[in-house]
């Protein structure tokens, strides 16, 4: 039987094909953390992580992730202790509705792996660098509505400052 890891649990994969990974663990799964914003991968609502990197859970066939580790929301959290960063948006009150934050916080959990693994940004090298230009640049893909961006940024950058140098 083909399975896939979600939050550290395996789960055999949908029979039909076409099941995306936002509708299976909505339909299949009960798990609504992932957001359904625009069904085609602009808005980042939908943000879940696989081995660690980003994806828009609306763009993915299920059966593309045979043997793959996925991460929502609900698998941030480790024994009932928040992540860094939901401590952070809650601190910076980096949301007004809601919509947006799942896909935000998984979002910035990528953002982290990435700086530490040293990949670069699209402005990295550019002569405008700063640490918030970067973080904006790797956030572009979560969209906000009601406009937290800045409270955003602020929360990623608390716990970039946590973080050893």
């Amino acid at each position: 039987m083909s399975t896939l890891f979600i939050n550290e649990e395996a789960y055999p994969l949908p029979e039909d094909p076409r099941t995306t990974l936002l509708d299976f663990l909505h339909q299949h799964l009960s798990m609504f953390g992932a957001k359904k914003g625009c069904d085609h991968g602009q808005c980042g609502a939908c943000t879940v992580l696989v081995d660690g990197e980003r994806i828009n859970a609306c763009l993915v066939f299920t059966f593309q992730l045979e043997g793959k580790s996925v991460t929502t929301i609900e698998g941030i959290a480790k024994n009932d202790e928040l992540h860094p960063l939901q401590k952070a948006f809650v601190e910076r009150d980096a949301f007004q509705c809601g919509y947006c934050t799942s896909g935000q916080i998984c979002s910035s959990v990528a953002l982290l792996g990435e700086r530490a693994a040293k990949n670069p940004s699209a402005v990295t090298c550019g002569p405008d660098y700063s640490s918030k230009e970067d973080i904006r640049e790797r956030m572009s893909g979560n969209l906000c509505r009601c406009g937290a961006y800045p409270n955003i940024v602020d929360a990623i950058q608390d716990v970039i400052a946590l973080e050893p140098q």
